[in-house]
């Protein structure tokens, strides 16, 4: 191993050069530069903390760490003079209400830009809980960014087959929830030839997309994939996955979709199939431990989990490593009656909601998997969904938004139990429903939706 010492703030340290060539762009310019420091056994770092250093080497080697306010601050230094992405999308993943002021000050003060625009996101998203602390402790250009921002909407659509234009279904609607007004609006209708039923539904990169719906209950599958861009207030079709499948689930991951599982011919399938956004091409990724379909998922630290049920009472919790594209078995859970029926990531939390057992079927109980200490907890008493009806469920900043028929509940997570915050109306339509966060205008155009029946990239974010 080519060993490297580096010395600063009083330590040393003895560091794989090949690791830092590869992920701090400093090291890289330093060792390719031709200089003389280039062939130098040892390297001294000026103005940085021995602290933060170690806390780059812990998450360049795989760690994920839960830091307090001065290791934020010391990671993120270490984070812009190094330029480490690795340290920057740790810090986005670990953002909250305790630490998002700090982080968002911090990182626009050392121009950590996407450091910044993250916090600022979460703190848009959580601002009228935040208001007060942003304007008493930002400086005024600092608040202004935050209020320019577009904060994230909860939007729902019901499961609907395609249509034909003279049998137009007004129904036929993607919806947001109007925070100041507390009523369900209409974002935009399907396109004729779209389907929602028995499809797979996910956001990436604020972009819309469904795949893998039927027609009607031949469970034929529609040819193309969609892709809305609440942006242009357009939608666009997208090829389908090379094996025609619904009852997926569709994961949207770092510029990619994954079509995990699902049916064909009525019959359950192991297979993924990963989409490429920028090339508009489609290629199998690691099968499923087993034939599956609507698979729940989940994305907990930028990690893709999805939760599988076995005989008598299992549940397990796999992970997705798309750089080395295979499927780790994480955790198992054995509890009675323990399908799962939802599963939201909050932090570095994983929390898995299911029918409770025997006479309690139409309650709902949940279970916290923490991915750092790896151990399962369960919340006291149950949760209590509203008349025994299921229900999706999408996290917004540290703010979890259940919805069924009845209404739709915010629970603001707290340690061992999420706590009601407020309560509106719920999704009065028929049919399965899908739910998703989307950023969205200020203002939207007055003017018919956009409909192109071919495919064109969406312009990036």
């Amino acid at each position: 191993m080519d060993s490297l010492k580096v010395r600063l703030d009083g330590s040393v340290f003895f560091v794989n050069k090949a690791l830092l060539e590869q992920h701090c762009k400093y090291f890289r310019a330093l060792f390719r530069s031709g200089m003389r420091e280039c062939r130098q056994a040892e390297v001294h770092l000026q103005g940085l903390s021995a602290r933060g250093f170690l806390l780059t080497l812990r998450i360049l080697d795989g760690d994920r760490p839960i830091l307090g306010a001065d290791e934020i601050v010391d990671a993120i230094e270490c984070a812009a003079f190094l330029q480490v992405q690795s340290v920057t999308k740790h810090l986005i993943n670990i953002v909250n209400s305790d630490n998002c002021l700090l982080m968002f000050h911090t990182a626009a003060t050392y121009g950590l830009r996407d450091l910044s625009h993250g916090a600022a996101l979460f703190i848009r998203d959580m601002y009228s809980d935040l208001k007060e602390d942003v304007i008493s402790t930002l400086p005024e250009d600092l608040v202004e960014y935050v209020e320019s921002l577009a904060p994230s909407r909860y939007v729902t659509v019901c499961s609907h087959s395609p249509s034909i234009e003279k049998l137009q279904d007004c129904q036929r609607t993607v919806c947001y929830l109007d925070d100041e007004d507390k009523e369900w609006k209409v974002l935009t209708h399907l396109p004729l030839n779209t389907s929602t039923t028995l499809a797979g539904v996910t956001v990436l990169d604020n972009k819309l997309y469904i795949v893998g719906g039927v027609h009607d209950i031949s469970k034929k599958v529609v040819d193309s994939g969609y892709c809305y861009d609440p942006e242009s207030d357009s939608w666009f079709t997208i090829p389908s996955p090379q094996q025609s499948r619904y009852n997926c689930t569709l994961v949207g991951h770092e510029g990619c979709l994954y079509a995990i599982g699902g049916e064909l011919d009525r019959k359950s399938t192991a297979s993924v199939e990963k989409y490429n956004v920028s090339t508009s091409t489609w290629c199998f990724a690691a099968s499923l431990p087993c034939r599956a379909n609507k698979v729940v998922s989940a994305k907990a630290m930028s990690r893709i989990f999805i939760s599988l049920w076995k005989p008598r009472g299992t549940t397990e919790i796999h992970e997705y490593v798309p750089e080395k594209d295979h499927w780790v078995l994480v955790t198992t859970l054995v509890r009675k009656q323990s399908y799962s029926h939802c599963m939201v990531g909050h932090r570095d939390n994983l929390y898995v909601m299911r029918n409770g057992p025997c006479e309690d079927f139409l309650m709902c109980v949940i279970d916290c998997y923490n991915l750092t200490v790896g151990q399962w907890r369960a919340f006291p008493g149950q949760y209590a969904n509203s008349k025994g009806s299921l229900f999706t469920s999408v996290v917004r900043g540290d703010s979890v938004f259940t919805l069924n028929h009845m209404r739709t509940t915010e629970f603001a997570v707290e340690e061992n139990r999420w706590k009601t915050k407020r309560e509106t109306k719920g999704f009065g339509r028929i049919g399965s429903m899908y739910t998703f966060l989307l950023r969205l205008p200020k203002a939207f155009p007055e003017k018919d939706i956009v409909w192109m029946a071919a495919y064109v990239a969406p312009k990036p974010i």
